[in-house]
């Protein structure tokens, strides 16, 4: 069983994504931009803002007849938490293997290789 401030599903993530970029929206509002890139019901959508709202990754308002529903957690700290816990559940805590990976593959370019080395001479 999942913490209220774990892992988010892919459709809450992509729900979260809109309202880190607005700020604050209605359903209507989310429903709107996400239908630009997947068919989604707007009932889902309305579904999926609540759950996150009961979860505590967002708040809502009354605002005439809608609500307006804005993040309550920042967005590095949910994607933070994930990260965390990927490297906990994948790579039994340690972030090197990770890093190794992302080496290996080449996922890195040359300005991300850059900035990781800047940061770890920041670090020490």
């Amino acid at each position: 069983m999942r913490k209220p401030d774990s892992t988010l599903t892919p459709q809450e993530l992509a729900l979260m994504k809109i309202l880190w970029r607005r700020g604050r929206a209605t359903v209507r509002d989310v429903y709107e931009e996400l239908r630009q890139t997947r068919q989604v019901a707007y009932t889902t959508v309305m579904t999926m803002l609540n759950v996150l709202e009961k979860k505590g990754h967002l708040a809502k308002r009354a605002e005439g007849r809608s609500y307006v529903y804005a993040p309550v957690r920042t967005k590095q700290r949910v994607l933070g938490a994930m990260v965390r816990e990927f490297v906990e559940r994948v790579f039994d805590g340690s972030a090197e293997p990770l890093l190794v990976h992302l080496l290996e593959e080449r996922q890195l370019s040359e300005r991300d290789l850059d900035q990781l080395a800047k940061r770890i001479r920041t670090r020490k």
